[in-house]
């Protein structure tokens, strides 16, 4: 009961925003019918469209597996923006500066450098929170600009292609591109990989359950012996490790080169869906592919419906309002004595 009450939180709140966006696209004048039925035609229908989806929610999956498992441990990571950049970035670079060497060693080296930027710059706060005291959220959120400003800086004065007119790395080389297996890609397979790892290493190991007791009580786990310093420079690290290897992916196995405005957001999103998988890394597979699908879709629905792009953004800040705003679901549930269920003390835990 426990695991159906969590799960229908999420899916109240789609459904909530949903009503409200159809509300909406009545108001602006379409048809919610062929709006919603124009979304499920562009991002399901078809191998090439689902394809696309699978594509776009590969880095929602990992910026997503950042934010739950910097949750997990009792922090507010939004510094996934940056850490993608990063990972993103220095990827582009080994994928055009290794040349000469195998797909089977330059593809993975290229992908785990991109993961060990994105660790470092997470590292960061992580070190700041456990020997200085600084919140994550305002470090994190400091450290977005710097990784921005400084992908671009390096972008144009380290890496940028002569005469290449604009902020962008050179073209990765084949040997380092991802493939994609008819229309399911690799990256997509990769992430999934990491979203079982994430769960086994949260659920079933040793340091696992003291990320989780450190999120759950600080002083109760650095009672029981567990180093809590140690426990938040290393959520940290591997939720920018995480962050990172979406970045790295987005570079090698869609773009292929370093763009900063093809990376715009991902990291921010990543918030929406480990609020939307109540933290719980297997269900941040299928938040990510819900809300790519509206991303994907969203050229379709202004074709066929009529409809504006920003309205999938309105009802993506809905469901993200609803799943994290527990009074709206929560007069939904009630237990056997007929009292409320709360799910808003610790997001955590769930």
């Amino acid at each position: 009961m426990k695991i159906l009450r969590s799960a229908l939180v999420p899916i109240i709140a789609v459904v909530l925003a949903l009503l409200v966006g159809a509300l909406l696209i009545q108001l602006s004048g379409s048809s919610p019918r062929e709006a919603y039925s124009a979304l499920f035609e562009g991002s399901y229908m078809g191998w090439e469209n689902f394809g696309t989806t699978l594509e776009k929610a590969t880095p929602l999956i990992m910026g997503g597996l950042a934010v739950a498992f910097a949750f997990k441990g009792g922090l507010f990571n939004i510094g996934g923006q940056g850490q993608l950049l990063f990972g993103a970035l220095i990827a582009g670079a080994a994928g055009y500066g290794f040349s000469g060497l195998p797909w089977i060693i330059h593809m993975p080296v290229a992908l785990l450098l991109g993961a060990a930027a994105g660790a470092a710059w997470g590292a960061i706060p992580g070190v700041l929170k456990a020997t200085r005291g600084a919140h994550e959220v305002i470090t994190t959120i400091m450290l977005n600009f710097v990784a921005a400003n400084m992908a671009e800086w390096l972008c144009t004065k380290v890496w940028r292609k002569p005469g290449d007119i604009l902020v962008r790395t050179p073209l990765i080389e084949e040997s380092a591109e991802i493939p994609t297996f008819g229309n399911l890609p690799l990256g997509f397979l990769i992430a999934v990989a990491f979203a079982f790892a994430m769960w086994y290493l949260l659920q079933k190991t040793t340091f696992g359950f003291e990320v989780r007791s450190v999120g759950l009580n600080p002083n109760a786990a650095s009672y029981a012996g567990i180093s809590t310093k140690r426990i938040v420079i290393l959520t940290m690290t591997i939720s920018g490790f995480l962050a990172g290897i979406g970045g790295s992916i987005e570079t090698l196995g869609v773009v292929g080169r370093y763009e900063p405005g093809f990376n715009a957001g991902l990291g921010f999103d990543g918030i929406t869906i480990a609020l939307l998988a109540r933290t719980n890394p297997i269900a941040v597979i299928p938040a990510a592919v819900l809300i790519a699908s509206m991303d994907a879709s969203a050229s379709l629905m202004q074709f066929k419906a009529g409809v504006a792009p920003e309205i999938t953004d309105v009802i993506e800040a809905l469901i993200l309002l609803f799943v994290a705003t527990p009074i709206i679901v929560r007069w939904f549930f009630k237990n056997k004595q007929g009292e409320e269920v709360s799910f808003g003390a610790n997001w955590g835990s769930s």
